[in-house]
């Protein structure tokens, strides 16, 4: 042990330059450029040796106990400047006030002469970095007595900072764990771009232990040409710094066959002080993920044939068009050859194709496409031309296709021109329409699985498209047939109007044909020789615009049966078109109109509708609109103007009331209801067909079947596309002598007042079969309205195409048929009215209400019912 100078104030760290093991590395492993290794022991390490890392410190104690000398790596660890350390007490200086006793005794020991190692708290004086408080440590020191040049005991002190060889502990376990346990495959290349050290992951692939990897080189993994271009990346990673990431590597594992890929990452490792001292090497196996790029490459291109296809194909309702579309997309880009055969019964309007159980019905082809000249038939077997009807032999590829609706390959010719053919069934909905065959040329390569694949969603798309033709082509027949079937028959009737009415389907183009609307028209004729007529528009196309219609059809005639005022019918409409697109169908819209709800639009149907009610005897009409066109009035001598009804807002909506408004209709008046069609299209706006409609009513005086044949002539429909709906109505009032009107006061006289006036006013009109049986009714219901009703009695006949009795008085309460025990005195009476006449009813008004029935005119007293045996039918 040497000793120390006693009278020294200062020196530097006593091991800085004794770089001894990592000059001793560089013996062991021969690095270049270096000293031999009998010199090594005399060379300065260059920085990065292990006293970097651990930065050792030293101090020496002189005899007093005082420190004589202090290193630079002291004043760097406790902050104290030599100047200020050299003479003072450590034990004073650097030790917890409750420890110095124990720390004199171990110096005292020391000062014997004993060595000592322990670790040592200590705490640094307060400085302007660590505040006012100063900083406490742990400090490892190993204490080697020594002697001065007098012989006195003296003391060096080499010292480390605990937490320094903790944290260095720390990266050495994190280095380990991240090396050793990583899935990836870790190389550790020195200088000379030998391997220095391998994971256990590397070397369970490329066998033996990571000891057994340790000096190769690139050339003993990789194939030369490989090896020699990783060799150059490696050299130029270590001269420049420069990492590399995702570099892709090719070989093979040792003992298989099996080309390998991997991607690489290297980057060049230094020391602590900076200085490179290897490349690190992190690889990984792409090999399945190259697979998967390959296949995702693939997977795209098909994607983007599928989108072409999507555009191109199904947009025409043609079938042969579709088939076209279908081989437009194919060929080139997926084959050289294709061809589609349809069944002959699909094309000629089958329900369903024939001859699906054997493969053999008969074909029509339809499409042929040719990427290539001199191929004038794709397959085997005898050439087929487009537009050839023909059939497949049972036991051929093409017939067993068809008849399991699976694809199938059809060997190529020998010497043919044709290498691969694909025969695939166009499948929709689990029905087989029809053959697709594609075909590749020699030199092309062969279809694989993945093609096959494509070519089944190829032609299911086009299968779908033609499917989807035949079924829009069958619910448009079907839904033709349900509309006209609600539309009223033939030339309606009605009393005090003469109608005409039309009603067109729109008109369709080979590419695009029109699909049933849900316009439609009635006039029902309601008690007191009144009738309601009805427009209206359900919003969409198609057979569920053609039911929609029909159910809301239906509701106006209930409703209207049931005597309501105008917006009261349109109001309950609302309710039930609201209804109409929920689950429930007919049964919720009914409990729909009677219980108001809150409207979901994406389950309802929005439809338009104007309802007007004419009165023939009072030539009044009262209207009420939701959401339609107005009407268009055209007085006589006067120009046609469009009624100024609010519009309300259309059925399914929902929310708000609608306004009626009444007009009184002159003596040959003629009113106008229609839908859009008429009025509106692509090439005309709403206004302008508006305009020209009311300019087309020009002579309301000529025959209204001739007015209705020169509107549709002059707005030129024949070009519409849009359903047209057309009611037509001429005022013919009822004549003031067909009409008996009397009030009659309350009081039982009235009754015989009432059977006095009835027979009077028919004997009059030379009505005496009805007078004995209309007399009796009559007396019937003047009874009841005395009985049961208030205010004075109204009493009104009617002549028209029937006779019609009307009694009215001032109560709400609705008479109600019962039927009458034997034993009792009344209660026949509604039902001798029941019994007698063609029909009766009640209904509400603004005063009360009317009790009505009817009877038809005689002729030759058939179907006349003799009062005398109607009252002894009911005892």
């Amino acid at each position: 042990m040497s000793e120390i100078p006693a009278k020294a104030t200062e020196s530097k760290d006593p091991l800085d330059g004794a770089r001894t093991e990592a000059a001793a590395d560089a013996v062991a492993h021969g690095r270049p450029g270096e000293p031999p290794s009998g010199d090594a022991m005399w060379q300065s390490s260059p920085p990065g040796s292990i006293y970097d890392y651990i930065k050792v410190a030293s101090f020496s104690i002189g005899p007093d106990g005082l420190v004589e000398q202090w290193s630079l790596r002291a004043e760097q660890l406790f902050g104290i400047p030599a100047r200020h350390a050299v003479g003072m007490d450590p034990i004073e200086a650097f030790i917890d006030p409750d420890l110095r006793a124990q720390g004199q005794r171990k110096m005292a020991e020391i000062l014997d002469g004993r060595e000592w190692t322990g670790v040592v708290p200590f705490r640094v004086p307060p400085s302007a970095a660590d505040g006012e408080c100063g900083r406490e440590g742990l400090a490892e020191v190993y204490v080697m007595p020594t002697r001065t040049e007098e012989g006195e005991k003296a003391a060096v002190c080499i010292v480390v900072d605990v937490r320094t060889l903790r944290s260095i502990e720390t990266d050495l376990a994190a280095s380990q764990a991240i090396f050793g346990q990583s899935p990836f495959g870790f190389i550790l290349i020195d200088p000379d771009l030998r391997v220095r050290r391998v994971n256990y992951r590397f070397a369970s692939l490329f066998g033996g232990s990571p000891d057994d990897h340790r000096g190769k080189g690139v050339h003993d993994y990789l194939p030369r040409p490989e090896a020699e271009r990783v060799t150059a990346t490696l050299r130029r990673v270590l001269e420049t710094g420069d990492s590399i990431t995702d570099m892709h590597v090719t070989g093979f594992l040792p003992g298989s066959d099996e080309r390998r890929h991997w991607s690489i990452n290297l980057y060049r490792v230094r020391s602590g002080s900076g200085r490179p001292i290897g490349i690190a090497w992190l690889g990984t196996d792409i090999t399945a993920r190259r697979a998967a790029a390959r296949e995702a490459a693939a997977a795209r291109r098909n994607l983007a044939l599928l989108n072409e296809a999507g555009a191109r194909i199904g947009n025409s309702l043609d079938l042969e068009t579709t088939a076209r579309e279908l081989l437009d997309v194919v060929v080139p880009g997926f084959c050289d050859l294709a061809t589609v055969d349809l069944y002959q019964g699909l094309l000629a309007g089958d329900e369903t194709p024939p001859g699906l159980a054997d493969g053999s019905a008969e074909l029509r082809r339809v499409a042929f496409a040719s990427a290539v000249s001199d191929a004038p038939f794709v397959g085997s077997g005898d050439p087929v031309s487009v537009g050839a009807v023909h059939h497949y032999p049972f036991n051929s590829p093409c017939a067993d296709a068809l008849r399991t609706a699976r694809p199938q390959y059809i060997p190529a010719e020998e010497g043919g021109l044709v290498q691969s053919t694909l025969a695939v069934p166009m499948v929709a909905h689990d029905t087989v329409v029809g053959l697709a065959q594609f075909s590749r040329t020699k030199g092309s390569e062969p279809f694989g699985d993945r093609d096959r694949d494509l070519a089944v969603e190829l032609a299911a798309r086009a299968a779908v498209c033609i499917d989807n033709a035949r079924l829009y082509r069958r619910e448009h027949e079907r839904a033709l047939i349900l509309q006209r079937s609600l539309l009223p028959p033939g030339d309606p009737v009605a009393s005090g109007l003469d109608i005409a009415c039309r009603y067109l389907p729109g008109n369709s183009s080979a590419d695009r044909p029109s699909e049933v609307g849900g316009d439609w028209f009635d006039v029902i004729e309601l008690p007191g020789h009144r009738t309601a007529l009805v427009v209206g528009d359900v919003m969409g196309r198609g057979l569920r615009a053609a039911v929609a219609m029909g159910e809301l059809r239906s509701a106006v005639r209930t409703l209207a049966l049931l005597d309501l005022e105008p917006a009261e019918v349109l109001s309950a409409l609302d309710e039930i078109a609201r209804g109409l697109g929920a689950p429930g169908g007919v049964q919720q819209a009914t409990r729909a109109a009677r219980r108001p709800r809150e409207a979901d639009l994406s389950e309802v149907y929005l439809a338009t509708c104007v309802y007007a009610v004419y009165d023939s005897v009072t030539r009044r009409c009262t209207f009420a609109n939701a959401g339609h066109l107005p009407p268009v009035l055209v007085e006589p001598g006067e120009d046609a103007l469009m009624l100024d009804v609010p519009p309300g807002m259309p059925l399914g909506v929902g929310g708000e009331p609608f306004e009626e408004v009444e007009v009184e209709l002159p003596e040959g008046a003629l009113l106008a209801l229609y839908t859009d069609g008429l009025v509106e299209s692509r090439d005309h706006p709403l206004d302008e067909g508006l305009q020209a409609f009311v300019g087309a009513l020009t002579d309301p005086s000529a025959p209204l079947e001739d007015v209705c044949d020169h509107v549709l002539n002059t707005l030129d429909t024949l070009h519409g596309e849009d359903d047209i709906a057309l009611l037509m109505a001429r005022v013919q009032g009822l004549p003031v002598d067909s009409v008996g009107d009397w009030t009659l006061p309350r009081e039982p006289r009235s009754v015989g007042k009432a059977r006095e006036y009835t027979r009077g006013r028919l004997l009059s009109w030379g009505l005496e079969p009805l007078v004995d049986t209309t007399e009796l009714l009559v007396s019937e219901l003047v009874t009841n309205a005395l009985r049961y009703g208030e205010g004075d009695i109204r009493l009104r006949l009617l002549l028209d195409r029937t006779l019609v009795c009307e009694v009215w008085d001032s109560g709400l309460v609705q008479p109600r048929r019962r039927r009458a025990r034997d034993t009792d005195e009344g209660g026949r009476g509604l039902q001798l009215v029941g019994l007698l006449s063609a029909a009766w009813g009640s209904r509400r008004t603004p005063r009360g209400k009317t009790v009505w029935f009817e009877l038809p005119l005689p002729d030759g007293q058939n179907g006349m019912v003799d009062p005398a045996e109607a009252l002894l039918s009911l005892f």
